[in-house]
């Protein structure tokens, strides 16, 4: 067996890109002599980058369910920290591949539930040039011969996605089942690490041997597994094939420090070769890249650039042609006069309306002083016209509206002998009087609507600065939208609590699955559900841990999803766990709705 010094096994670390697993697979079949030199070099970095620097993992992970309550458990933890390790990148690279997996499964089911023209669609455009190609030779030849060329797409488009489908569900299963061993193994193994730390610690590992051993047995022969009407438009250049442990080392009841150091290297490498066989695998049948998917657009859009740029290079000066300098130079003057005519002036005028408004207010049309004087000569008016009707004075204390009253009714008297009463009567009197009265009435409402002017000139000025508003306001949504990039579940928006609350969804569902296995007897579909439920809970751990920090709940959060993911709790008792989460964290509460 390989030997490597301690510091080396500190710093191994996971392979955490399958496509660099995958490289690194097809330079070693295709020249030996360079995946030779290859590996050297990968063992070279390993053992050198201990000594400098952490092992590098993921943000944060699912915490394995060792026991931290006492002081005795975290020592006998600290102690066995290499073989901790070991089970930490364990976890993260089953839980990175599957993640993998379930992306491109969740792709291919959504083309499942599409429409069978989708379905002919994707078959055509969206696999390439050559597929593009073949297909619609294909589908010409058998319109022309048989008469059924569309149904023939149909049905080869089903079959392609659903042998895709059923091979991701089968993998996830098997790589669920594989997550759940190992976790229930850890979880009973932590009781038994306080008890005897040194005879755990290698039954762990031997345990951690024979899981791989069944995996093996369980996903190993899919590389035999493909039929000749097989879509899969590649072969598994090898088969998965694990290291197992010595018998010498099994039979042990208490290990050295050097056989730990081995034992720890062959799970290093039995798992970097499950990392390149699923790589190999899941390439195959992931979901086509996205410029495979929109080669049409992007072809079209590549046809338009050039055509565009040759039409350029007619009128650029490369040719002896001095259209584009005079295009740009009246680009710049009319860009120039449109910032004075719609930005410069307007937002000077708006300065200008904010600024001197208080200072126009003694300049209106119509001012208080002028008013009182046409008030009191009208009130002067009537009182000469009321003395004189009367013959006698009038009470000093009569209202203006009193002496109305008399030259109203002096003046119906007056109406009924219109002619004679104009020239030699009070009916020419009284038509000035009422002529004063209405100029009074019109300078009054002038008063007051220049008072209301002056109060919302400055109203006025900002209604006149709203577009600019809205336009900056948009503008700031617009980069705000684009450094947040808030798409998945770890975002801050709508969209990633709905992500939020769909994982906890996922979770009990898995949940109340594996209890209804469990109520079956089916003991393998059972762990399968239970692996899947924790690699949900692995992706809410993920998303939450800012935010539940950042509002103070993480604690309380954090040991919530670890409750969830212990495989002995009872049923009942995670789903009113999950019900709590939901109603009571701020980071998993849904968003009021916009009215």
């Amino acid at each position: 067996m390989d030997s490597r010094p301690e510091n080396a096994v500190n710093g191994l670390k996971p392979t955490i890109s399958v496509y660099s697993e995958y490289l690194s697979n097809r330079i070693s079949s295709c020249f030996p002599a360079a995946a030779s030199y290859l590996s050297k070099f990968s063992n070279f970095y390993r053992g050198n980058s201990s000594g400098t620097s952490k092992r590098r993992r993921r943000k944060t992970c699912l915490p394995l369910p060792f026991p931290s309550s006492s002081p005795e458990s975290s020592m006998v933890v600290c102690e066995a920290s290499k073989v901790v390790g070991v089970l930490e990148d364990i976890m993260e690279c089953i839980f990175l591949n599957m993640h993998y997996i379930q992306k491109n499964l969740e792709y291919w089911q959504s083309k499942a539930q599409g429409s069978n023209a989708k379905k002919a669609y994707f078959m055509i455009c969206e696999r390439g040039p050559y597929a593009f190609f073949n297909g619609t030779v294909q589908l010409i030849s058998d319109c022309v011969g048989e008469g059924s060329g569309v149904q023939h797409t149909y049905c080869l488009a089903s079959s392609y996605i659903s042998e895709r489908i059923n091979f991701l569900s089968s993998l996830r299963y098997h790589l669920a089942t594989f997550l759940a061993q190992i976790y229930m193994k850890v979880d009973k193994a932590g009781e038994e690490l306080v008890k005897d730390p040194e005879k755990s610690l290698s039954s762990l590992l031997v345990d951690m041997n024979d899981l791989f051993l069944k995996l093996e047995a369980s996903i190993g022969h899919f590389h035999a597994v493909r039929q000749q009407s097989s879509s899969v438009d590649d072969s598994y250049s090898f088969p998965l094939i694990f290291e197992k442990l010595p018998e010498v080392n099994q039979e042990g009841s208490q290990w050295t420090d050097c056989e730990i150091t081995d034992a720890i290297n062959l799970i290093y490498q039995n798992m970097n070769r499950l990392n390149r066989y699923l790589a190999s695998i899941v390439t195959i049948h992931r979901k086509p890249r996205r410029v495979t998917r929109y080669w049409i657009p992007y072809t079209c859009g590549i046809v338009g650039i050039s055509i565009c740029s040759l039409w350029l290079l007619r009128h650029s000066s490369l040719v002896g042609s001095s259209d584009i300098d005079n295009w740009i130079r009246e680009a710049k003057e009319s860009t120039v006069s449109f910032w004075n005519d719609h930005v410069e002036q307007p937002l000077i005028s708006i300065r200008d309306d904010l600024f001197y408004t208080f200072r126009k207010r003694h300049k209106g049309a119509m001012e208080p002083e002028e008013v009182q004087l046409t008030a009191d000569s009208l009130h002067r008016m009537l009182q000469a016209f009321t003395e004189q009707t009367k013959g006698d004075k009038a009470p000093p204390n009569a209202t203006d509206q009193e002496m109305l009253e008399i030259v109203m009714m002096r003046y119906e008297k007056e109406l009924m002998h219109p002619i004679q009463n104009l020239f030699g009567g009070e009916l020419s009197r009284a038509l000035l009087i009422q002529v004063q009265k209405l100029k009074l009435d019109i300078e009054e409402a002038m008063l007051e609507l220049d008072q209301i002017l002056r109060a919302n000139e400055i109203n006025f000025a900002i209604l006149a600065a709203l577009p600019a508003f809205f336009l900056s306001l948009l503008v700031i949504m617009l980069v705000r939208a684009w450094f947040k990039q808030d798409k998945k579940a770890e975002g801050r928006g709508r969209v990633a609590r709905i992500q939020r609350r769909l994982l906890i969804v996922e979770v009990e569902r898995k949940i109340m699955q594996l209890e209804s296995y469990k109520d079956q007897g089916q003991e393998k579909d059972a762990q399968c559900m239970l692996g899947l439920a924790l690699y949900y809970l692995d992706r809410l751990y993920c998303a939450v841990e800012g935010h539940a920090r950042a509002t103070g709940e993480w604690i309380s959060l954090r040991q919530d999803i670890i409750d969830l993911a212990k495989p002995d709790l009872q049923t009942a008792h995670k789903l009113r766990i999950t019900s709590r989460m939901e109603r009571i964290y701020d980071c998993l509460l849904p968003l009021p709705i916009r009215q």
